[in-house]
C-alpha cells in the first residue's frame, strides 16, 4: 500500500541505523560505550526528585493538569527569565508549559503553518527543527551558515530567492549539533532583519545553562523589541538532569503563545502535575543545581578534547552544549559520516551521530554527546586509538566493514 502522505515526506531515520548496529554489537556481548544519544546520564537532583515524591501522595494532583501549565510554573519560569536575561514576562500570556522544547517546536509549526509556507532553517541542524514544519505542510530553505558577519547576506538570499516570502526563522544557540554560540548583538542583528521584513523568530535555547567559557549565553529576547517577533523555546532536560520528566517552555511574544497554547489545548492536558510542581521548585532554587552539572560537563569535555587528541582524533572543544561537533578524520573522509559511524560501532566499540542526520550540510562531521563518565570517555579514547592505529594498516586506510574484530 501507498504510504501516508505525512510520512511519505519523511526521509528514512538515519539514526536508526546507527541503532540497530549498536543493538546487534551489544547483542553480540560488546561493551558499546555510547557517545550518540544525547541522553543524560546524570541523575536528576534529590532535592527534585523529593519535591515529585512529596506532591504525588496527594491524590488531589492525580486528576487532569492544565495543558498550558499550572499557573505556579508559569511564573517560575518568568521568573527565571527576569533573574537570568533580566527579561520580563507576564506568566498568563507570555508563558506556555511544554512537553520538552521538542513537542513545543512541533506544535507551533502545527499552529502556525500553511501549506507552503517557507521557513528559513540553518544547516545542519536539530531534526524537529525542520521536520517539525516539513509534517505541517512547511516548505525548509536551509542556510548552511554560521552566526557571523555572513549570517544577514544569507537571510537577505533567503527573502529574495523565496515565493512565497518566509514566514520564519529558525535560531539554535548554543547550536545542537554544531556547540556555535550566538552573541547578543547577533541577535541585535538578527531582531532588526526580522522586523524589516516581518518574520518570526523562533529560537530554540535548551543549551543555555551548559557553558564553558565563563559567558553565558544570551536569549534573543534580551534584545528590546525582541517580544515583537520572536518565540524563544527552553527545556529543563539539560539545565536540571530532567530528560525523561518532559518539561519545556515556551516563552515571547503573546500572539505566538496564544496560537500554541490553543493547539496543544486540543492536543494534550500537560505534564503530570507533580511533575510540574517539581519543576517550578527547581526553576525557584538557588542555581546550585544547574552550576554543578554545568562544571561536570565541563570536566567530560576537558577529557575528552584532550583524551581523543591523544588518540589521533582532534575534536575542537565545544565552548556550550553537552555535545563536540568533530570533523571526520581524514583518512575516513570520503566515507562520509554514517559509514564512519558504523565503523567506529564495528572496530572501536564506541558510537557517535553521523552529522548527515542533522542535514546534509553535516556529512562531513560526527556529533559527540559527553553522556559518559570520564573513566567511560577515556576508555572510549583508548578503544579509538586502535582503531585508527589498525585502519592504518589496511589499503586505502580503510577497515571492511564486514570484517570481525
Amino acid at each position: 500500500m501507498e504510504e501516508f502522505h505525512k510520512v511519505r515526506r519523511l526521509p528514512p531515520y538515519v539514526f536508526e541505523q546507527v541503532n540497530r548496529l549498536k543493538a546487534s554489537a551489544r547483542s553480540r556481548g560488546a561493551d558499546i560505550i555510547d557517545l550518540g544519544m544525547g541522553n543524560p546520564d546524570l541523575p536528576t537532583p534529590k532535592a527534585i526528585v523529593d519535591k515529585l515524591c512529596e506532591v504525588v501522595r496527594d491524590p488531589r494532583t492525580h486528576r487532569y493538569s492544565s495543558s498550558r501549565g499550572i499557573p505556579g510554573l508559569r511564573r517560575a519560569q518568568a521568573n527565571y527569565y527576569g533573574r537570568r536575561f533580566g527579561v520580563k514576562l507576564d506568566p498568563d500570556t507570555q508563558v506556555v508549559a511544554t512537553l520538552g522544547s521538542k513537542e513545543g517546536f512541533a506544535n507551533m509549526a502545527q499552529a502556525i503553518t500553511a501549506p507552503g509556507d517557507v521557513i528559513l532553517c540553518p544547516n545542519p541542524t536539530y531534526p524537529i527543527h525542520a521536520f517539525g514544519f516539513i509534517m505541517s505542510g512547511g516548505v525548509i530553505r536551509s542556510l548552511q551558515v554560521e552566526p557571523d558577519d555572513g549570517f544577514i547576506p544569507a537571510l537577505e538570499r533567503g527573502i529574495r530567492h523565496s515565493i512565497p516570502k518566509p514566514l520564519a526563522l529558525i535560531l539554535n544557540y548554543p547550536s545542537n549539533p554544531t556547540a556555535q554560540v550566538a552573541s547578543l548583538d547577533f541577535y541585535k542583528e538578527v531582531v532588526a532583519f526580522a522586523k524589516k521584513n516581518d518574520i518570526i523568530i523562533l529560537s530554540d535555547l535548551a543549551y543555555s545553562e551548559i557553558y564553558f567559557d565563563g559567558n553565558p549565553p544570551p536569549s534573543v529576547l534580551q534584545v528590546p523589541g525582541a517580544i515583537d517577533v520572536a518565540v524563544e523555546f527552553t527545556s529543563m532536560s539539560k539545565t536540571f538532569s530532567m530528560p525523561g520528566w518532559r518539561m519545556g517552555f515556551a516563552v515571547g511574544n503573546q500572539r505566538l503563545i496564544s496560537a500554541l497554547t490553543r493547539v496543544k489545548s486540543y492536543l494534550d492536558y500537560g505534564a503530570f502535575t507533580p511533575i510540574q510542581v517539581a519543576a517550578a521548585h527547581a526553576l525557584n532554587g538557588d542555581g546550585a543545581d544547574i552550576a554543578e552539572v554545568r562544571d561536570i560537563y565541563h570536566k567530560r569535555r576537558d577529557v575528552m578534547v584532550d583524551a581523543f587528541s591523544r588518540a589521533g582524533w582532534i575534536v575542537p572543544a565545544p565552548a556550550a552544549s553537552m555535545f563536540a561537533w568533530a570533523p571526520i578524520p581524514e583518512p575516513f573522509k570520503h566515507l562520509r559520516s554514517l559509514e564512519f559511524s558504523k565503523l567506529l560501532i564495528e572496530h572501536a566499540d564506541v558510537a557517535v551521530a553521523p552529522g548527515v542526520g542533522f542535514g546534509e550540510h553535516g556529512d562531513d562531521h560526527v556529533r559527540i554527546a559527553l553522556v559518559e563518565n570520564e573513566h567511560r570517555i577515556r576508555q572510549a579514547a583508548r578503544n579509538i586509538k586502535r582503531f585508527l592505529a589498525s585502519s592504518a594498516k589496511q589499503p586505502n586506510n580503510v577497515v571492511p566493514l564486514a570484517a570481525h574484530r
